[in-house]
């Protein structure tokens, strides 16, 4: 399992962090709050969401092969909700 980690800064974290699970929740069996989510994608990857103020985090755990489709995936579809925010930087960091 590989984890890739990425902080968004953005006054609207919480919303873009429940606009994100809901949008999977028709998928997968997502859970979530304003504070917090996790997409299950399958057995072996899931992506956990916080939102701390203007922070939102980006936990994506993975096997290694799929990490970097799976951050394109989630990276395209926070800027399909963030689309007023052109400077909106998602930069992905693998760990480990």
């Amino acid at each position: 399992m590989t984890v890739s980690l990425a902080d968004v800064v953005t006054a609207h974290a919480s919303r873009y962090l429940q606009q994100l699970c809901k949008h999977w929740s028709h998928k997968f069996s997502v859970s979530f709050d304003e504070r917090q989510g996790k997409v299950p994608f399958s057995e072996d990857a899931a992506l956990v969401l916080s939102a701390n103020g203007d922070v939102l985090s980006l936990r994506l755990e993975a096997p290694v092969d799929r990490i970097p489709t799976l951050e394109e995936v989630v990276a395209d579809h926070l800027k399909r909700f963030a689309f007023r925010e052109d400077d909106l930087r998602i930069d992905w960091q693998p760990i480990g």
